[in-house]
């Protein structure tokens, strides 16, 4: 699985169109629930808009494992895939 995950990795750099922030945020959380696990530290600050949705986004996948994060990941590539092609 990990080498479909690495292309998917890969592959989501090469869409052509920009698949917009909820998209992105959702990448980043099971991209991150996928390589490092549970979210870690503290929540960002009141000013740090950014970080916190980033943090909040992985903090919602909190308890999945590694591997269905990774299967999420890749099939969520190849929705935005599809949709870029379309």
């Amino acid at each position: 699985m990990a080498s479909v995950f690495e292309t998917a990795v890969e592959d989501v750099k090469q869409l052509s169109k920009d698949p917009g922030n909820e998209a992105k945020l959702r990448l980043y959380a099971l991209y991150k629930q996928s390589t490092v696990g549970d979210v870690q530290g503290k929540r960002p600050g009141f000013a740090d808009f950014v970080g916190k949705f980033k943090y909040d986004a992985w903090a919602q996948l909190a308890g999945t494992s590694p591997q269905d994060a990774q299967a999420q990941y890749v099939a969520y590539v190849e929705e935005l895939k599809a949709a870029d092609a379309g």
